[in-house]
């Protein structure tokens, strides 16, 4: 692996290189991006490639990519421009490209903006919440999360994020009045450290869930786009919102294995299953449904 720095106006960008470019067997470089997941949590699944030149990067302001733009919110029109560049400096494109979470929204952005850039589009369950039938109280979920951490701090707004994420079905009055999450249920830490910079439960990533693919670009793109969903989200948010985004491009999801960090192993401490999933990604890369 061979780590490079893109220098751009806005930022430095911090991408990792496994195998050769261009890639010894022909294809198109295998790019993996996630927000606010960084280069880091797909080093499992680019390990499931080990024939494929696979190409990971931090996001501007998260990782190792350093922010010159003096701003600390993170949108999808910023970063599809970030990973633009990166293809550009790759020097080997179009690319084929598996983007999960915030990182989905970003591809789709990426594939309305600069249609050449991708062959083939995985997006793994991209959270736009606005596009679900219930967006009014998902929205209003969204904000009780934020409530949690600025009064709170880091604890309890992830105990916060993680009931949200992990309801079935649609926000109803019955989510809302549930008492508040405790962090200590799931062995987070009680005490508030000061900082309310995360990019996960601040403010600074809701121009992410609630954005809206420009469908009509997206459909007169040369890109195949596929929009993936975990087994095990069927009925929670990002699976809700998987469907809902398939909807909107005229098309139904394509499951994939176990939840929304399926392709991780267990060094997040929420293990999917990896194995599994890349040997799906690898079919759905292939073509199949």
């Amino acid at each position: 692996m061979k780590t490079h720095t893109l220098e751009t106006p806005g930022a430095d960008l911090v991408h990792d290189v496994r195998g050769p470019l261009p890639a010894a067997d022909g294809r198109p470089p295998l790019l993996m991006i996630g927000q606010p997941m960084d280069a880091g949590g797909f080093a499992a699944l680019a390990a499931r490639f080990p024939d494929r030149t696979v190409v990971t990067y931090d996001p501007r302001g998260l990782g190792r990519s350093t922010r010159k733009d003096g701003r600390t919110d993170h949108t999808p029109e910023t970063q599809a421009d970030d990973v633009h560049a990166v293809i550009g400096a790759l020097g080997a494109g179009p690319v084929e490209l598996f983007a999960s979470s915030g990182g989905a929204v970003t591809a789709l952005a990426v594939v309305a903006k600069y249609p050449a850039d991708v062959t083939v589009l995985v997006a793994h369950e991209p959270p736009l919440i606005t596009l679900t039938p219930d967006s009014r109280a998902a929205v209003r979920a969204r904000a009780a999360v934020l409530e949690a951490y600025e009064k709170r701090g880091w604890g309890a707004g992830m105990a916060a994020f993680v009931a949200m994420t992990s309801w079935e079905g649609e926000f109803t009055e019955e989510y809302f009045a549930q008492p508040q999450a405790d962090p200590a249920a799931f062995g987070m830490p009680t005490e508030d450290d000061g900082s309310r910079d995360d990019p996960l439960l601040s403010d600074r990533s809701w121009a992410i869930s609630g954005y809206r693919p420009d469908a009509d670009a997206i459909a007169a793109a040369p890109t195949r786009v596929v929009i993936a969903v975990g087994e095990e989200s069927t009925n929670v948010q990002t699976g809700r919102t998987s469907v809902a985004t398939a909807e909107l491009l005229g098309q139904r999801v394509t499951v994939f294995p176990s939840h929304h960090g399926g392709f991780l192993d267990g060094e997040f401490g929420y293990p999917g299953k990896p194995d599994e999933f890349g040997q799906r990604l690898r079919e759905v890369l292939d073509g199949a449904s």
